[in-house]
């Protein structure tokens, strides 16, 4: 997930029109959301643990609300002309449902929320201009570096 938004973020940078840079972020998206999807599903498997029962479950209506906010917030800031907001947003919404979906999870995960969380106030609070720069470190360098932590630790 993390190299697929610094690839993003190197695209994004460059767009000539707020409607690429826009779907660029979004096809990055898409595309991290279906691997991390795989990935559960893949662990899920290996451990003879169904995806969507217990844990899974939670983890499921943890993540959910955050992010479906964070979806109509975009359609609000789009229509508004108010894209320079949505990384920040973006890395804050992500990161609440990093948090409660990480209540169910190892140590790590609901930390990386607060990680998240505290990039995307930070975006929030910076020059428009900055926006890819955290995605970048956001979505990128939160992912990769968590993401290694989590497997040193913890095995995936």
């Amino acid at each position: 997930m993390g190299l697929i938004a610094l690839t993003a973020s190197a695209f994004a940078a460059s767009a000539s029109a707020p409607t690429t840079w826009l779907g660029t972020w979004i096809g990055a998206a898409v595309l991290s959301f279906s691997v991390a999807l795989l990935m559960m599903a893949r662990k899920s498997r290996a451990a003879g643990v169904p995806l969507l029962t217990g844990p899974g479950r939670r983890f499921v209506w943890s993540v959910t609300p955050p992010l479906a906010a964070g979806g109509v917030l975009t359609i609000a800031l789009v229509q508004s002309g108010l894209l320079h907001l949505l990384p920040g947003a973006w890395l804050l919404l992500y990161g609440t449902s990093v948090v409660t979906g990480g209540s169910y999870s190892v140590r790590p995960v609901p930390i990386m929320g607060l990680a998240f969380m505290l990039v995307g106030v930070a975006a929030l609070l910076s020059p428009p201009g900055w926006g890819d720069a955290y995605m970048a470190a956001g979505f990128g360098g939160l992912h990769i570096v968590f993401g290694i932590v989590i497997w040193m630790k913890h095995g995936g």
